[in-house]
């Protein structure tokens, strides 16, 4: 009798847990399911870490202007630039892992930097939680029409008669455009030094002006000056000619064989934040993308949109991370 008491007992304990774990993990969706559906009540911060103009900050702000449209918030581009990016990405870093805050991640900054810079303010693998790529940038050489040079060739020619070599500015040091300088360098014996400024977009003005006689930089900043006449497009740096600038070279049409540097934006939030928001992020990143209105904006600013999941995008960084370990040794870039 005692015997059969003790197993209806271990009978009734088994079963409450069994009734307590279930309760639990039903909690767990709803609460899970309630952040998704709740989410956003407020407008969302996009944290571009360099200056207007710029490929990271003009896809950021088509970005946020559809994104915002799907949320039904606004989306604000917030422009925190210095440090080649650190600075603004740091601040992401340290945000509220609520959704409210959001980056808009560059490949310069996110997988070049942490080997350029001897310290650095944040663990690009580790502080942050990919939500998505946004597309794949390509990269152009560009000339103030005073300079002599009218292509590539001629370029790497009267780069290698300057004392001191031919200036080329960039949106910062160990960025994707300064490694396409440096890697340019490396595989042409080009005289070029290397000019880096805080953004883009401060590149583009010194180059208007006259006062620096090349910039690489992103297609989305130099396009418009371009067609305008006011710059004279040298090569891209991707592996078939974009459709922003069609009669633009690529720099293995001018000489150089396997010359293929593109770049990468895409959208990253605080490690931490809730699995059902990132979920919701990339579920709505990857209908902008799929948008043809927004899909022909990036298009026209050079951008070939990406949509996928969160892991691809994670994967995908990882992978550059390590390539661009040996790219950055190999060319011995360090911070400036």
């Amino acid at each position: 009798m005692l015997k059969f008491q003790f197993h209806l007992m271990n009978l009734a304990r088994r079963s409450f847990w069994c009734c307590l774990t279930a309760s639990s993990v039903a909690l767990a969706f709803a609460g899970s399911a309630l952040a998704q559906d709740s989410w956003p009540t407020k407008p969302i911060r996009l944290v571009v870490p360099f200056t207007p103009g710029g490929v990271t900050d003009t896809s950021g702000r088509v970005i946020a202007e559809f994104l915002g449209k799907r949320l039904n918030q606004q989306v604000v581009v917030d422009n925190k630039p210095g440090a080649s990016g650190n600075i603004g990405t740091s601040l992401v870093k340290a945000a509220a892992p609520d959704g409210y805050t959001l980056l808009l991640g560059f490949d310069g900054t996110m997988v070049i930097n942490p080997h350029v810079f001897p310290k650095i303010p944040f663990d690009t693998l580790k502080d942050f939680a990919p939500v998505g790529k946004i597309g794949n940038a390509t990269l152009i050489l560009v000339a103030h029409p005073s300079l002599e040079a009218k292509n590539l060739g001629e370029v790497i020619a009267l780069s290698k008669t300057r004392n001191g070599g031919l200036p080329f500015g960039t949106s910062g040091t160990g960025g994707t455009p300064h490694l396409a300088g440096e890697l340019l360098k490396l595989r042409t014996g080009a005289n070029l030094t290397h000019v880096p400024y805080k953004g883009g977009g401060q590149a583009m003005t010194d180059l208007l002006g006259g006062n620096i006689p090349l910039v690489y930089t992103a297609v989305a900043g130099a396009q418009g000056h371009v067609k305008s006449g006011k710059l004279r497009a040298i090569a891209v740096s991707s592996a078939k000619r974009t459709s922003a600038l069609p009669d633009v070279p690529t720099f293995i049409e001018s000489g150089i064989t396997d010359f293929v540097v593109d770049s990468w934006v895409g959208v990253l939030a605080p490690t931490g934040t809730p699995a059902a928001i990132l979920k919701r992020l990339n579920s709505e990143l990857n209908a902008v993308l799929n948008d043809p209105q927004a899909q022909e904006k990036l298009l026209k600013l050079g951008i070939e949109p990406a949509p996928g999941s969160a892991e691809q995008f994670g994967g995908a960084m990882q992978q550059d991370f390590n390539r661009y370990e040996q790219v950055v040794k190999s060319a011995g870039i360090r911070a400036e």
